[in-house]
C-alpha cells in the first residue's frame, strides 16, 4: 500500500470517527464528567449560556468505552433530546404550525452549549443574508424588483412581527404564521391609523378594522406599496366607488347589499353557474358573501382566495383532521386547493368535480401524457381548461402509462377502467378504488397496507 493511500485512508477513518462521536482523548469507567469544563470551557462561557449547562454534561452526553475507543453522544436522539426539557417545542403535543426546524433539529437555530446571542442563537434574526439566521431558509425582502417595494419593518429584525415556535388554533394567522399578534393589531403597533395620509391613500374608509395582509404583502411584492401579486380590477384601478359608498359612522357602506348582488354586478358568469348547475356547491346555502371565501381587493392566491386550502377547510372539518393527522396528502387538496379537482362554484358532475370520470381527473395529471395545454413563451400551464398553475408544477408528479382499453397499472395488464369494482356493487373500478384521493396513512395514498403487503388488493382479488 503506497503512502498516499495510506494517508487518504487515515483521513477518511478520522471522518467516520469524528461522525461517529469518537472522543480524541481515552476516558476510564469512572470518568467525572465536571472534568470536561477544563478542555471544553467555551461551552459554559458566554452571553448566554443554555441553562442545562449547570446539570451537568452528562445531563445531555453519555460517554461509552468500548476497549481502547471512547466515544461521546446525546442521551437521545435529534430533537427528541430538547424536548425532554423543552416539552412545549414536541411535535407530538404542540398544536397546529410548527416552525419547521422545531419537528427537525433545533440545532439548526440554536447552539445546545452557548452564544453571544439571545436564546443561544447562532446568529441575529437581523441585517442582511450573511448576519440574519433567519434568511439562511427565508429569503423574504432580499430580492425586491426594481419597481416593487419592501417592507421596512425587516429592518427592525424578523422578531419584531415574528414569535418563531408560537402555535395555536389551525387556521389563524397568529399561530400559522408564528405572529406577536393577529393583523390588523400587529400592523397597527407601527402604523398609526389616524394618519391622514394613511386614510386618504384607502379612500377614507375604515382600513383599521380589515387584515392588512389581505392586500398587502408584509415583507416585499413587485409592486409599489407591498400589494399582493394579485389584484382585484377596481381595487387596482382605484376605482372604490364601483364597489363602495363612503364609510358611514366608521362602517364600511357597500352599493349592493343584498345575497352576493354586489359581485354578481360584474360576475354574471359565475351566477348562471351557480344558479343553474346541477350540483351547487352548499357553501351558498350557509353563506352570503364571496368574501367569505376570496378576498376583495388583492390576495397573494389566484382567484383571489384567500387561502386555497384553510379557506375550504373552515367548513370541510373532515378534511382538515386529515390534514392534521395523516401521513400521506395529496398535493392539490393540502398544498394548492381543493379547486384544481373541483369546481368550487357548481358543476355538473358528482362531487362538483370537474370531469365526469374520476379517471379524468387523475390522468389530467398522473397520465404519461398529461392532458395539459402549455402556451409558448409562457410559464404556466393550463388544466381543465381554466386552471392555471406554473408550468413545472408535474415534474414531480408520479406519470402513469394506461393504454387506451384502460388498462396499465400497476402492472401491464392491470385494469384501471372497463371493468366492475368487485368491492363497490354497481360501481366500475377507477383510480379510488385503490387510491385515496385526498390523505392515507399508506404509502401512495393506498387505501390499506399492512406489514409491507397491498392488503387493498384482496379486496378483488380474495383471501390467500
Amino acid at each position: 500500500m503506497g503512502t498516499r493511500t495510506l494517508f487518504v485512508l487515515l483521513l477518511l477513518g478520522c471522518s467516520v470517527a469524528a461522525q461517529g462521536g469518537e472522543h480524541p482523548v481515552p476516558l476510564s469507567a469512572d470518568f467525572d464528567p465536571a472534568k470536561c469544563v477544563e478542555c471544553h470551557r467555551d461551552h459554559t462561557e458566554g452571553k448566554y449560556v443554555h441553562t442545562a449547562i449547570t446539570l451537568g454534561c452528562n445531563a445531555c452526553h453519555e460517554v461509552k468505552i468500548e476497549g481502547a475507543v471512547t466515544s461521546v453522544t446525546t442521551i437521545a436522539k435529534g430533537n427528541a433530546l430538547c424536548v425532554s426539557c423543552h416539552t412545549d417545542k414536541d411535535k407530538a403535543e404542540a398544536k397546529g404550525t410548527l416552525h419547521p426546524p422545531v419537528a427537525q433539529d433545533c440545532t439548526k437555530c440554536h447552539s445546545p452549549h452557548s452564544s453571544p446571542y439571545k436564546f443561544q442563537l447562532l446568529k441575529e434574526r437581523s441585517g442582511g443574508p450573511a448576519e440574519n439566521l433567519c434568511l439562511g431558509c427565508h429569503d423574504k425582502g432580499v430580492n425586491v424588483p426594481d419597481k416593487g417595494s419592501r417592507h421596512i419593518a425587516l429592518d427592525m429584525g424578523c422578531d419584531t412581527c415574528h414569535v418563531t415556535h408560537k402555535t395555536g388554533e389551525p387556521g389563524k394567522k397568529e399561530f400559522d404564521f408564528h405572529l406577536t399578534k393577529s393583523p390588523p393589531a400587529l400592523c397597527l403597533d407601527c402604523h398609526d391609523a389616524s394618519d391622514k395620509t394613511l386614510k386618504e391613500a384607502h379612500h377614507n374608509q375604515p382600513f383599521e378594522k380589515a387584515d392588512c395582509t389581505e392586500c398587502h404583502d408584509p415583507h416585499q411584492s413587485a409592486s409599489p406599496k407591498l400589494l399582493q401579486k394579485y389584484v382585484h380590477f377596481p381595487f387596482g384601478e382605484k376605482m372604490c366607488e364601483v364597489c363602495h359608498q363612503p364609510a358611514k359612522d366608521g362602517k364600511v357602506v357597500l352599493n349592493e347589499d343584498g345575497k352576493f348582488a354586489l359581485c354578481y354586478t360584474c360576475h354574471d358568469e359565475i351566477k348562471k353557474v351557480v344558479e343553474t348547475s346541477k350540483n351547487q356547491h352548499l357553501a351558498f346555502a350557509v353563506t352570503d358573501r364571496c368574501t367569505t371565501c376570496h378576498s376583495p381587493h388583492a390576495s397573494q392566491y389566484p382567484r383571489m382566495l384567500k387561502q386555497p386550502v384553510a379557506v375550504c377547510e373552515q367548513c370541510h372539518e373532515d378534511r382538515a383532521e386529515e390534514h392534521r393527522t395523516k401521513k400521506f396528502l395529496h398535493q392539490p387538496p393540502f398544498k394548492d386547493g381543493c379547486y384544481i379537482c373541483h369546481q368550487p362554484h357548481g358543476s355538473e358532475n358528482p362531487t362538483l368535480l370537474r370531469a365526469a370520470q374520476v379517471n379524468d381527473i387523475c390522468l389530467t395529471c398522473h397520465s404519461i401524457t398529461p392532458r395539459v395545454e402549455m402556451k409558448p413563451g409562457s410559464a404556466t400551464m393550463t388544466l381543465f381548461s381554466n386552471v392555471t398553475l406554473p408550468d413545472d408544477y408535474l415534474d414531480s408528479v408520479k406519470h402513469i402509462d394506461v393504454n387506451s382499453s384502460g388498462r396499465g397499472h400497476p402492472i401491464g395488464n392491470h385494469p384501471v377502467s372497463g371493468m366492475p369494482d368487485p368491492s363497490k356493487p354497481g360501481s366500475a373500478i377507477n383510480c379510488i378504488s385503490c387510491h385515496d384521493p385526498h390523505a392515507s396513512d399508506f404509502t401512495k395514498r393506498m387505501f390499506r397496507m399492512k406489514q409491507g403487503q397491498k392488503v387493498v388488493c384482496l379486496k378483488c382479488h380474495g383471501k390467500q
